[in-house]
């Protein structure tokens, strides 16, 4: 195999090259927008001259692929990962509480993580334990009520009241499908809480990015690619396939060129996909199956205050549009308690913004960031009801309620904020969906497909991403040592 073409240059796309150059080949990556990130990447915001993700993206410690990966490329010291499991909740009329791991071997350290959470009643937490331990029977034993089921049927069918819903199971569930709970798949929420919750203490704890996700690891995967041999173009978008005696003989760009290929990983969203596909290969399955596959919205804010409000590195909100806030400033610095490597690592520059619009009057340099002033970002995920607003007053609403929830905000004045809205952030993941996503192998022996959308039996996330990468380059690499593919 001379010639493997990945298209797509997001965490799919770059962890499948990364693969096929760490095992001696040497893809070509082709990439159409002028940066590499896909659908998750920072871009500088030209007043503050802070990077700024397009959307906050978490990871859990289950996240062995993603983690693994960053590790491989030289990124695994740009990550905070917490000691213990500690999720702070809070809710404008009920106060806060938290969920805290016990130091205990898993699955046991949860037990003391949800008694003692506090927006719960005591019935309440225990019905959530014994809920939870049913959903990991189903999971474990492929109970076919999970594959017709939304979350929301889930945790109804597993005994679970609408304030342990609203106040505990909700807001993970949208957290990590970016969908809500009646729409969406309960099988990948089942998988999810099977390895982050019921495996090691280590599986649970959450891990952030200490620097903006293009920062991340898009400069230390094109670092590792390269430096073995392999080729990343940007400006490089795909417009067709040519498939001859039922392979895929080159790839076709738009600038009129045309790349010979002997292997192809397609690493694109389902809409990206169908728009270079032929048209004989998109009416046959899986490819027919495309049209299905609808966009589910993540809006951002990011939030420049004039002082220090939060203490928290991150803060989930119950009973708000706001759903999560993120402690920029405390995070980036490296947080107490927190597990950060003092290493640093070359990074490469951060994309354009997108669709934006700033609001609020720029202060002095010396308060973007500083001991004077705090950055926070906010998180609403399957946010369908807000990508029509304003973004001013998406701004508005979220400095609201933070308000509400955080005292301390209450005095702090605005002094920049940046709303960013992506649109088909991920794919809306419900029941239907979930069946018809599709495996790597198409039915051109050559045509690999990576993705978070395809099926890996995890919700559309990062680590289903990466995990997707490895998958398609490691069977390229299986078919290669039988000869040609």
């Amino acid at each position: 195999m001379t010639q493997v073409i990945v298209i797509g240059g997001g965490f799919a796309g770059l962890s499948a090259a990364v693969a096929l150059a760490a095992r001696g080949l040497r893809p070509t990556l082709l990439e159409a927008r002028p940066h590499l990130g896909g659908r998750a990447y920072s871009f500088t915001d030209a007043a503050t001259g802070q990077q700024v993700d397009n959307g906050q993206h978490a990871m859990m410690g289950c996240y062995a692929h993603a983690l693994s990966f960053l590790d491989r490329i030289g990124a695994g010291g740009k990550i905070a990962r917490q000691t213990n499991l500690r999720v702070a909740m809070t809710h404008p009329i009920h106060g806060e509480g938290v969920i805290a791991a016990a130091p205990l071997p898993g699955p046991l350290h949860m037990l003391g993580g949800v008694l003692g959470y506090r927006l719960l009643a005591a019935r309440e937490r225990w019905q959530a334990l014994l809920g939870g331990l049913r959903i990991l029977h189903m999971h474990r034993r492929r109970d076919a009520r999970l594959a017709a089921s939304t979350v929301a049927e889930l945790l109804n069918q597993v005994g679970q009241s609408a304030n342990a819903q609203a106040a505990f199971w909700n807001p993970l569930a949208i957290a990590t499908l970016n969908e809500t709970p009646a729409r969406a798949a309960a099988a990948p929420f089942a998988a999810v809480l099977a390895r982050a919750f019921f495996g090691t203490r280590r599986d649970s704890q959450f891990v952030l990015p200490r620097v903006g996700l293009s920062d991340l690891y898009t400069g230390d995967a094109r670092r590792f690619i390269e430096s073995r041999g392999g080729r990343i173009e940007l400006h490089a978008a795909v417009d067709g396939l040519a498939v001859h005696d039922g392979r895929i003989a080159a790839v076709s760009l738009r600038d009129g060129r045309r790349v010979a290929a002997d292997a192809v990983v397609a690493a694109v969203p389902p809409r990206a996909l169908c728009s270079f596909l032929p048209e004989g290969l998109r009416l046959n399955p899986p490819f027919r199956a495309l049209e299905a596959f609808a966009g589910s919205p993540i809006v951002s804010v990011h939030l420049w205050l004039d002082r220090p409000v939060l203490a928290h590195v991150f803060l989930g909100m119950i009973g708000t549009t706001t759903q999560w806030i993120f402690n920029r400033t405390r995070l980036w610095r490296g947080a107490p308690g927190e597990k950060a490597s003092r290493r640093r690592h070359p990074v490469e520059g951060g994309a354009p913004s997108p669709r934006t619009v700033e609001g609020g009057a720029p202060s002095p340099p010396g308060e973007w960031g500083g001991v004077r002033g705090q950055c926070l970002s906010a998180a609403i995920s399957a946010g369908r009801a807000l990508v029509s607003h304003e973004n001013a007053q998406i701004a508005a609403t979220v400095m609201d309620e933070l308000r509400a929830v955080v005292p301390a905000a209450r005095a702090a004045a605005v002094l920049r904020s940046v709303v960013v809205k992506e649109k088909d952030a991920t794919i809306s993941n419900t029941p239907a969906v979930e069946r018809m996503r599709p495996p790597p192998q198409t039915p051109i022996a050559n045509l690999l497909l990576a993705g978070d959308w395809t099926a890996t039996g995890l919700p559309p996330t990062i680590e289903s991403a990466v995990a997707s990468g490895d998958r398609a380059a490691a069977l390229l690499v299986e078919r290669a040592r039988g000869g040609p593919l």
